[in-house]
């Protein structure tokens, strides 16, 4: 997507020395550097973004990440700005997948406050932070691409309720 202006971030500086080299290697002009956000910490060091793209984030992190990722996006998204989550999730506390359920118990295994997270749980976080979920679309591998859009004012879901 070269008309667009990327500013990747990661809290991790191994992480982020990895995204500089791939970023030389591929010539690539439309790349800032990246900057390290940790997502449970507000305010971001960003001011403004039209999108936000978390790829496969939140259920290897803390639940305290999607929290923070929310009033982040909340904080930072005009009216009508988009946050794009990438990754697996139960529905109704359910597994979509049986792939799923063991990826889970793996990542619960490696850290227990990770996990693939209900996609109603992380809706009634969003919409805290005035971010109505749009789109569910299915994605390979039982994953499945979330779009919220920014509402220009608040949701009257406020304070958790789910859809």
């Amino acid at each position: 997507m070269p008309t667009l202006d990327w500013q990747p971030s990661d809290p991790d500086e191994a992480a982020r020395r990895s995204i500089i080299a791939h970023t030389r290697a591929a010539g690539l002009s439309n790349l800032r550097s990246p900057l390290a956000i940790d997502a449970t910490r507000q305010p971001w060091p960003v001011a403004k973004a039209d999108a936000i793209v978390a790829i496969n984030m939140i259920h290897i992190a803390a639940w305290e990440a999607t929290t923070g990722l929310m009033a982040g996006a909340g904080a930072t998204l005009p009216a009508g700005g988009i946050l794009y989550l990438y990754g697996p999730f139960r529905k109704d506390g359910a597994h979509t997948a049986p792939s799923n359920a063991a990826f889970d118990d793996g990542l619960r295994m490696r850290n227990a406050s990770w996990g693939v997270r209900d996609i109603e749980a992380v809706t009634a976080a969003a919409d805290t932070h005035g971010l109505h979920l749009t789109e569910r679309i299915p994605m390979p591998a039982n994953n499945l691409s979330l779009i919220f859009r920014k509402l220009d004012r608040p949701s009257s879901n406020v304070g958790g309720a789910s859809r």
